[in-house]
């Protein structure tokens, strides 16, 4: 008897001429409903999200390939369409509970089980490879066990293989069981679909995906420069499995190479596969690196990847460097619950770094670069939650949290395979990720800021140009807004927006005070420049003095107040502004060397670093009082925090 429940609400009772009986599930690309054909036969429809023209007759084009598919060990496509818009393709429909649940409820998997799935499902991936189709989410999720044997479903919304691209709103898959080339967005081929194979094979071996499954910023680094854990596999099939988890892609074996060496039942370490070279020909070279931070091959990136190079903490010299924080609340709070709460020190890895924060707090560390000398590069931590434990993080060049900790959004190192830059937008609920395109190369962008309701994130245009000196610099363009959808985040669309005005030079955008339009420093008139949401420049403040924390974390919570380091040579001074007329409300000195941004309406925090043998991020007053310490660590360690505003608390 299928198991399905019941239709939701907005639901169609029919989809593609068939009666609806229920839903079989839900996911990133679409819902999955149980539908009943004039014979009475059960079948199978995947309802995809909503796309735009090109994509759903890009998707009509490569799902009519997967029609071709031998159907057995695979669940046969019968048929595709488009309603109200969006895609939808009917397959056969195999009653069976799924690998994941299987191995869940019933235990691992063992000796001639495992053998049998895993010769099953390679000879799934080797007819799927046949017809020219590349699966791109396998996952123990994806494998039903049927009454006659395993069967492979979900392989019908694939890619056709070539260079295959990766494009807006588009999930990019399963991150515990993706491959190092599709976590850096390049071309996909039928190599990736093998990594994925190995993982599911570990899984169904001892419930636990190679590289964990606990979060996906810590699997993406797993995934991208350290070992497998190959859980109870042993024997040939582990050497099979460690093969076909090899970061290069050339390095893995095909889906037949895969069944010939089960089927020869050889001594372990007597059957290498030596099937790099076919591997490589059939699939799409990855691109070369990009950008502000160019990469080589794709095994010299995964070293590289590992962490992320955070290009909106830009290095000053004399470090420490100013933060980027994320979005604060609408409402102005007071610190006085914080006073009276006693912190909780922490130490935090990476180094000697203790944080000193409490549950009151109304901003959070939410992640941080530790710059590691003998890689010479910075290794970045973030956090899973706005008061959950760091992880070693990596796949972004940068990443920002959103305001209540829901939402991961990065910059992948890489351009995609079609030679755009893109955010990656990494949904913590659901452990699901999928990319925004931006900017074809060469140009790319800087995340800045998350907006204070979390539903926009505003990004920076820039591009490398060479002077009359042939120098390389980069120069603003404009900036990009993404539109956070929170009721289906797969429909989050960008908007990009070219300034023409000259007084951009190489400086970045940050929200204006309401959050409806944004800002810039007017380097000339040492002031702030404001453009509407659309690119039109509004007014200017000239005279401010410069702005010690950049056009991030600028305003007051309320958005009434900005800060900048007062006109003049002192670098002690402080200068508070009213944000609508422009006008000097307060000037103060602090022992700060640099403001980072606004603890709350009446305190700012800032690093102290020439005091003592301790950096620290300090929170003070108006007066410049020292309200107490948020952060410590050693003067020879180069740490660079991000702090996140978090959401007022009804």
């Amino acid at each position: 008897m299928a198991n399905f429940t019941p239709l939701a609400p907005g639901d169609p009772e029919k989809l593609g001429g068939l009666k609806l009986l229920g839903r079989l599930g839900q996911g990133g690309q679409g819902v999955v409903f149980l539908a009943r054909t004039p014979m009475g036969a059960h079948v199978a429809i995947k309802w995809l999200h909503r796309l735009d023209e090109e994509s759903v007759a890009r998707f009509m084009q490569e799902a009519a390939l997967s029609q071709r598919v031998a159907t057995f060990c695979t669940a046969a496509v019968l048929s595709t369409g488009v309603e109200d818009g969006r895609p939808y393709i009917t397959s056969e429909y195999v009653e069976g509970r799924s690998l994941e649940q299987t191995v869940r409820e019933d235990g691992p998997l063992t000796s001639g089980d495992l053998e049998r799935l895993a010769i099953g499902t390679a000879t799934a991936l080797a007819a799927i490879h046949e017809a020219g189709v590349v699966h791109r989410d396998f996952k123990p999720g994806n494998v039903i066990m049927g009454a006659g044997g395993p069967r492979v479903i979900d392989f019908g919304i694939a890619r056709t293989l070539g260079p295959a691209t990766m494009t807006s709103s588009t999930q990019i898959g399963t991150p515990a069981y993706m491959a190092p080339e599709q976590i850096m967005g390049l071309g996909l081929g039928s190599s990736a679909d093998l990594f994925s194979w190995a993982g599911t094979m570990v899984f169904a071996s001892c419930g636990q995906a190679p590289f964990g499954n606990d979060g996906t910023p810590a699997v993406m680094h797993r995934i991208l420069s350290d070992r497998p854990e190959l859980g109870s596999l042993d024997g040939r099939l582990a050497e099979l499995v460690q093969q076909c988890l090899a970061r290069e892609p050339g390095s893995r074996p095909t889906a037949m190479d895969v069944i010939t060496h089960l089927l020869r039942n050889p001594e372990p370490g007597t059957d290498p596969l030596v099937a790099g070279t076919r591997q490589a020909a059939r699939d799409p070279a990855p691109p070369a690196g990009r950008g502000r931070t160019a990469r080589g091959p794709l095994l010299a990136a995964a070293a590289l990847i590992a962490t992320a190079a955070v290009v909106t903490a830009i290095a000053l010299p004399g470090r420490p460097r100013t933060s980027t924080p994320a979005a604060s609340p609408t409402a102005a709070r007071s610190a006085t619950a914080s006073q009276q709460a006693t912190p909780s020190p922490t130490t935090l890895p990476g180094g000697p770094i203790t944080l000193q924060e409490s549950p009151s707090d109304p901003i959070a560390l939410t992640a941080y670069d530790v710059y590691d000398k003998k890689l010479d590069k910075d290794v970045n931590y973030a956090r899973q939650s706005l008061r959950g434990k760091f992880d070693r993080y990596a796949g972004n060049m940068e990443s920002l949290v959103s305001p209540n900790g829901r939402y991961l959004a990065g910059r992948p190192d890489d351009y995609t395979a079609d030679g755009y830059d893109s955010i990656l937008l990494t949904d913590r609920r659901t452990d699901s990720s999928f990319r925004i395109k931006t900017l074809p190369k060469p140009q790319d962008t800087s995340i800045r800021a998350w907006s204070k309701d979390g539903s926009k994130i505003l990004l920076n245009l820039n591009k490398k140009i060479t002077d009359k000196r042939d120098k390389e610099r980069w120069v603003t363009l404009g900036f990009a807004i993404v539109d956070v959808d929170r009721n289906d985040v797969f429909q989050s669309k960008v908007r990009v927006v070219r300034v023409a005005d000259a007084s951009l030079g190489d400086n970045n955008f940050g929200w204006d005070g309401a959050e409806q339009g944004v800002v810039i420093v007017d380097g000339k008139n040492k002031g702030l420049r404001f453009f509407d949401a659309a690119g039109k420049h509004t007014r200017d403040l000239p005279g401010v003095g410069p702005l010690a924390s950049g056009t991030v974390d600028l305003f007051s919570p309320s958005g009434k107040t900005f800060v900048t380091a007062c006109p003049g040579d002192d670098d002690s001074d402080h200068c508070l502004w009213d944000a609508s007329t422009g006008k000097q409300v307060r000037r103060f000195s602090s022992d700060c060397d640099k403001v980072l941004g606004w603890f709350d309406e009446s305190h700012l925090y800032c690093w102290e670093n020439d005091n003592g043998a301790h950096d620290e991020v300090r929170v003070v007053a108006f007066d410049g009082r020292l309200l107490r310490r948020l952060l410590e660590s050693p003067d020879e360690l180069d740490l660079a925090p991000y702090f996140t505003v978090t959401p007022t608390r009804s």
